[in-house]
């Protein structure tokens, strides 16, 4: 074969697979009208809008630190670069001013923007597509009613080649398609109505679910658990009963932790505070009753562990005598904790993970509890990087894990010094 019908043949190849991407691309949108009739909307679902918006907990990435709320401007970290949040506020040329009902549909439902450009998937639209049109045009109506204030924000900083459309597009092409919630119609609605929040606005699956190395989260069990990329956090197993699986747990224990940030069950610290901060604690208590029916009835998977037995040195070991100097007076000199204030060790999900992450965050950096109506001074741990060296703290993590019936693998110093240094992932 000639040089010419070798490149004839790798041109009609790219051009058969460029015109896949394309039509996967494409699939399922909207035709956008060229002329939109005005959008009017009622108090009724500008209301609605607000208290969707919450359930979505847009503010907490379309607010940078000290900007006003909505209007974006904060840095997302990713493994690729920063992806910038978008100004959601109504202002012409810095926000979506210009923006139609049918614009904003096409970003929750297809992920591009009123240009047609792609979305970086941190705007997590693979869940928002299944919020239903009627949601989307009562947030859109809500985001209308904001003051239109001029913020215009920074460009992403994304290495090559995640920085091209190309790039996405091929992404999405592996990794996104466009839907809609489907109710299973052999459920209670109950059951239903908590589906549609936890998979479509709640988007719990973009933390709660592992990553492949192009960032796109894995569906083969969904709410598994994962490493939250860049924040060093480990969003546990909603199907684990050894990790944060609550299908053993009252239902009133599971509102009570999504509505106060604590329960008699547990406590929320790191991203998942926030998201009671500025989400869950505002919905209402029938829809935190639908989110935890739907957790409850989530299938539990016990994976087998390799069974391990403290040393029976641990008791004399330097981190017995860490914990007794600074942690023994709040935890209990056998981890009983104490009551409405500090959580128990022994025997804490929290605590005999299989992933220690979350523990050397807590010690490194502290842990704090959201202030909710329910609970509005939460106790909260001081952080001990400044105080305690790596040896130190995997010593006293070590000695936590491994005492008090708790009884799972040690904590080493090379692990606390990746999360110290931020590379824990």
């Amino acid at each position: 074969m000639t040089l010419k019908r070798v490149l004839l043949v790798f041109a009609l190849v790219f051009a058969a697979l460029a015109a896949v991407v394309a039509a996967l691309n494409f699939r399922g949108e909207d035709e956008i009208p060229d002329i939109a009739p005005p959008f009017t909307s009622t108090p009724e679902q500008v209301r609605r809008g607000e208290y969707l918006a919450r359930a979505g907990n847009c503010i907490a990435c379309h607010t940078a630190r000290g900007g006003a709320p909505y209007a974006g401007g904060l840095g997302v970290r990713t493994p690729f670069g920063t992806v910038v949040s978008t100004n959601l506020i109504p202002h012409y040329d810095t926000g979506l001013g210009s923006w139609t009902s049918a614009h904003f549909w096409r970003a929750m439902h297809n992920g591009r923007s009123k240009d047609g450009r792609f979305l970086y998937p941190a705007f997590p639209y693979p869940n928002y597509t299944q919020v239903t049109r009627e949601d989307a045009d009562a947030i859109f109506a809500f985001l209308r009613s904001l003051q239109p204030i001029a913020a215009k924000n920074p460009p992403h900083e994304l290495r090559f080649p995640y920085n091209s459309q190309v790039a996405l597009a091929v992404w999405r092409a592996l990794y996104f398609e466009p839907g809609e919630f489907e109710p299973d119609n052999a459920k209670p609605a109950e059951w239903n109505r908590g589906a549609y929040l936890v998979r479509g606005l709640g988007h719990c699956v973009a933390c709660h679910s592992s990553r492949n190395v192009f960032g796109a989260t894995s569906e083969k069990l969904e709410l598994s658990g994962g490493l939250i990329p860049m924040q060093d956090w480990y969003a546990p197993s909603l199907l684990s009963p050894h990790e944060a699986g609550v299908a053993r747990w009252d239902t009133r224990h599971v509102v009570e932790l999504l509505k106060n940030g604590v329960s008699v069950r547990g406590s929320v610290m790191g991203p998942m505070a926030e998201v009671v901060f500025r989400s869950t604690q505002y919905l209402s208590d029938a829809d935190l009753q639908a989110i935890a029916v739907f957790l409850k009835a989530l299938p539990q998977v016990v994976t087998d562990r390799t069974a391990y037995v403290p040393s029976p040195g641990l008791a004399r070991s330097p981190g017995a005598k860490i914990y007794e100097q600074q942690c023994a007076s709040c935890h209990g000199d056998a981890g009983e904790g104490a009551v409405g204030a500090y959580p128990p060790l022994a025997g804490n999900r929290a605590v005999t993970m299989e992933v220690p992450a979350n523990l050397i965050r807590v010690v490194l950096s502290g842990g704090y509890l959201p202030a909710t109506a329910g609970n509005p001074r939460p106790y909260g741990m001081p952080p001990f990087a400044h105080a305690l060296s790596d040896a130190d703290i995997a010593a006293v993590l070590t000695y936590i894990r491994g005492s008090w019936g708790n009884a799972v693998e040690p904590v080493s110093q090379l692990q606390v010094m990746r999360y110290r240094s931020g590379k824990g992932g």
